[in-house]
C-alpha cells in the first residue's frame, strides 16, 4: 500500500511519464499499427482520412450550402480550412474521451499485473490521438499552402497552443477511465458529450455569430480557446493569446492533478470489479 500512497503525490505524474517513456511509446506504436494492420493502404490512411474529409467539407459547405464564415469573405478553400481546423481539435478530444471509459476495462490483463504501471495507459491514448492530430495538421498545412500560396510562420507556436490541451485531456482520461470501471453507463454519456461539444464549440460558426451575451460563456467550453488559437496560428498568421493560454494551463494543471489523484486512489478497487 505504501507504493500506491506515494504515487498519489501529483509529482508522480512527471516521474511516471519520464520513467516509462519508452514503454509508452512502444504501446502507442503498437496501438497505431494494430489500427491499420491488414489494410492495403496501411499508414497512408493516417493522411488519406483527413484528406478525404477535407475534400468532402469543401464540396458540401463550399459548393452545396454556399456557407459563409460570419462577416468574413472567405473563399471555398479558406472556408473549408477554417472548418477543418476546428474539427481537428474536436477530433482529438472525441478520440480521447470516447476511449476513456473503456481504457481500463479493455486492458484487464494489465490491471491484474501488479508490476504494470496502469497509470500510463492514458498517456498511450494521448500519444496515439496526437499522432493522428499531427497527420491532420500536416494535411491542413499543405492544403493551406495550395489555397493561399504560403504558410504562416506562426505555426511554430503549435506546442504553446496544444500542450495545455494535452494536459487537460490527460486529466480527463485519468478521471473518466477510473469512473468507467465502476460506472459502465458513462461510456454512453461520453458519446453524447462529444456530439454536444461539436455543436457547442465554434467549429461550424464563428464566435461573433453568437448573441453578445453568449460570446463570453462559450469560453467555458474547454475546446473553444484551443480551436480559436489553432486558427490564429495555422490560418491567420497571428501569435497566440498568451494570457488566455496561461489561464487555460492553470485550469488544465488543476484537472490533471485531480484526475491523477482520483485514478491512483480508485485503482485499488479495479481488480475487484474486473
Amino acid at each position: 500500500m505504501e507504493g500506491i500512497n506515494d504515487s498519489i503525490n501529483p509529482t508522480g505524474i512527471v516521474r511516471s511519464l519520464i520513467k516509462h517513456q519508452l514503454l509508452i511509446r512502444q504501446l502507442a506504436k503498437r496501438e497505431v499499427s494494430s489500427r491499420y494492420r491488414g489494410s492495403v493502404m496501411g499508414f497512408f490512411w493516417t493522411l488519406l482520412n483527413p484528406l478525404l474529409m477535407l475534400t468532402i467539407y469543401t464540396l458540401i459547405f463550399g459548393y452545396v450550402f454556399k456557407a459563409r464564415w460570419g462577416d468574413m469573405n472567405l473563399g471555398d478553400g479558406s472556408f473549408a480550412l477554417t472548418l477543418f481546423c476546428g474539427l481537428i481539435v474536436h477530433g482529438m478530444f472525441a478520440e480521447c474521451i470516447t476511449r476513456a471509459p473503456i481504457l481500463i476495462t479493455s486492458n484487464v490483463n494489465y490491471v491484474k499485473k501488479v508490476v504494470f504501471p496502469i497509470e500510463i495507459l492514458p498517456w498511450v491514448t494521448i500519444y496515439t490521438a496526437f499522432f493522428h492530430t499531427l497527420m491532420s495538421l500536416v494535411v491542413l498545412t499543405v492544403f493551406n499552402l495550395l489555397v493561399n500560396g504560403s504558410v504562416p510562420v506562426t505555426i511554430l507556436w503549435l506546442p504553446v497552443v496544444f500542450l495545455p490541451y494535452i494536459i487537460f485531456l490527460v486529466g480527463c482520461l485519468w478521471l473518466f477511465s477510473a469512473l468507467g470501471v465502476f460506472l459502465s453507463d458513462i461510456k454512453q454519456l461520453m458519446g453524447v458529450l462529444t456530439t454536444a461539444l461539436l455543436f457547442l464549440s465554434p467549429v461550424f460558426y464563428p464566435i461573433s455569430a453568437l448573441p453578445e451575451s453568449m460570446q463570453k460563456l462559450i469560453y467555458l467550453n474547454p475546446l473553444t480557446l484551443i480551436i480559436e488559437q489553432s486558427r490564429e496560428i495555422f490560418l491567420w498568421g497571428h501569435a497566440p493569446d498568451f494570457k488566455l493560454l496561461f489561464l487555460y494551463s492553470l485550469v488544465s494543471l488543476l484537472i490533471v492533478i485531480i484526475g491523477f489523484v482520483w485514478f491512483q486512489k480508485s485503482r485499488r478497487g479495479f481488480a475487484d470489479v474486473l
